[in-house]
């Protein structure tokens, strides 16, 4: 299978076929979900609460993505990945956003970065764009303003002010040359609006049907993580539980003694035992 580009998007969008976009933090989903065909594939920050056990995402750090983006790389070579800028790595400055968006690209052979923000991230964003890294927008529920937020994910535009601004947001972050847009957790009707009005693919998570993509979390599709599931997330499978059943039955076998069976370890032949227990006199 053939790596898709940003002009394959472009593409797709100008075809009317939809984008399947899908956040993974390892080797082997990231395997699996190349194998299953997945067009796009995010190195998530929401690998600390996913993987770490963070409260936030917030506490990543460059050096977490790095490792996660090589790991999802390995494991997807053909698939266009794109690492997520982690909290703090871009906004305090031009010089840090250029450098980081680098350090991904260079380290980890990722295809593109993705920041957060609107209209107050467009200076750097450009920036990276200028350095020759490809950029892909967020708007809607940004977990970087997790403070401003009060420490809860909530659907956002959900006034006609509100609205109008992310709009105005998603055009700025197109005018700035980003190849594509992600928007989570908004109204129906805004991201419709925008996937209208905007000529760079727009996909979005928890914000309805119109728009050229879907994206989901792994860890939650598969019923994997507890943390962070908003009504907007569709389980696809419960593996949890599954897992659940086998650590306890794993646990149970070890305690009676019926694991390991004879198939599940090495014998020495007869006759090199009988050499073996010699030796040992």
């Amino acid at each position: 299978m053939a790596k898709k580009s940003i002009y394959d998007f472009a593409q797709m969008k100008e075809q009317g076929e939809k984008i399947t976009y899908l956040v993974v933090y390892d080797f082997y989903t990231a395997r699996l979900a190349e194998q299953a065909g997945v067009d796009i594939l995010l190195v998530g920050d929401t690998v600390g609460p996913a993987i770490y056990g963070f409260d936030t995402l917030l506490p990543v750090t460059m050096e977490q993505m790095i490792a996660h983006c090589q790991a999802v790389r390995k494991g997807a070579p053909n698939t266009f990945v794109i690492g997520d800028l982690p909290f703090l790595s871009y906004e305090a400055s031009v010089t840090d956003a250029v450098k980081n968006a680098g350090r991904l690209i260079k380290e980890s052979e990722v295809d593109a970065v993705k920041p957060e923000g609107g209209r107050n991230m467009i200076s750097q964003i450009k920036a990276i764009i200028d350095a020759g890294i490809a950029v892909q927008g967020h708007l809607g529920f940004t977990p970087h303003y997790w403070a401003q937020m009060g420490g809860k994910a909530k659907i956002q535009a959900d006034t006609s002010e509100a609205a109008v601004q992310v709009f105005e947001d998603a055009k700025a972050v197109e005018e700035a040359g980003a190849f594509s847009l992600v928007v989570v957790g908004v109204p129906g009707v805004v991201v419709k609006t925008i996937t209208e009005r905007l000529e760079v693919p727009v996909i979005c998570m928890g914000a309805g049907p119109d728009c050229d993509g879907q994206a989901l979390l792994s860890a939650d599709m598969l019923g994997i993580g507890k943390f962070f599931m908003p009504e907007f997330i569709k389980k696809y499978a419960n593996l949890s539980d599954e897992m659940l059943k086998a650590f306890k039955q794993y646990v149970e076998e070890v305690k009676k003694g019926s694991f390991p069976e004879e198939k599940h370890y090495h014998k020495l032949s007869a006759e090199e035992e009988k050499k073996f227990i010699e030796a040992l006199k």
